[in-house]
């Protein structure tokens, strides 16, 4: 048990700082946005098993012909790599996420330090909720007793409108059923005061940056419409005189 927090401690303490520096220049950058965003609570809990779930959770304020237009399976994905984006983000670029056919890999600054690796997402989406959810396979932070039992997920619910025109969403982060490599016996101080608080900060700098709307664009594009068929202009008849153009045609 040593050995691993030997190897944990300095990593996770210089991510708790880089998080917190990232957090503040993204918050700056979304001054000034009309969206309102409620603070998010933060809800941890470790069972005696050292199993963790984490919830925060936030609601947010759009313009009713806003979300209309982004409620789509289109928009939860490129909302999922949104996620991911903002965690690069705010470490200044020390985790960043990997791409791969079977799923996703969470390293610090490169292989071969894979911090957390998943399967690729599942999404469930429908008039009134849409979920994305990624399976934790193994990683450097996951018990190796345990692995391929927790998952991460996204929850957005439409809520009641606030006023005519506006429309509410709740959406909650929640990390379920996860058992972290530090997380027993004195382990578990440990992850309280470092590795929970790194998840926390960054879920919450998240659910803040929703408030610009700017969702990216997804690395994957499993729900992006094909193109349309490209529309050709009418051919001209046999023996038509070069330059001239259908009657009708512009």
């Amino acid at each position: 048990m040593r050995r691993p927090l030997i190897l944990l401690a300095p990593l996770v303490s210089l991510l708790v700082g880089l998080a917190a520096l990232g957090r503040r220049l993204i918050r700056r950058r979304s001054a000034g946005i009309r969206a309102e965003i409620s603070d998010p609570y933060d809800s941890t809990e470790i069972t005696d098993s050292c199993a963790v779930r984490s919830v925060q959770a936030a609601e947010l304020t759009v313009p009713e012909e806003t979300l209309a237009r982004i409620w789509s399976p289109m928009h939860l994905e490129r909302l999922a790599r949104t996620y991911w984006r903002f965690l690069a983000r705010c470490t200044l670029g020390a985790i960043r996420v990997v791409y791969s056919r079977r799923g996703r890999h969470v390293v610090f600054i490169a292989r071969p330090l894979v911090l957390l690796s998943f399967r690729a997402p599942e999404y469930e989406m429908s008039p009134e909720r849409g979920i994305v959810r990624w399976h934790i396979e193994k990683g450097v932070l996951v018990a190796r007793n345990r692995r391929g039992e927790g998952y991460l997920q996204i929850d957005v619910r439409r809520c009641p409108p606030p006023a005519p025109g506006q429309a509410r969403v709740h959406i909650e982060v929640e990390v379920a059923n996860f058992y972290p490599a530090i997380a027993s016996g004195i382990g578990r101080w440990v992850y309280r005061h470092t590795q929970s608080p790194i998840h926390v900060v960054v879920t919450h700098g998240f659910l803040r940056s929703l408030r610009r709307l700017d969702l990216a664009e997804s690395r994957v594009g499993r729900w992006v419409p094909p193109p349309a068929p490209e529309r050709r202009p009418p051919e001209a008849p046999r023996g038509t005189p070069p330059g001239h153009r259908p009657v009708g045609s512009s």
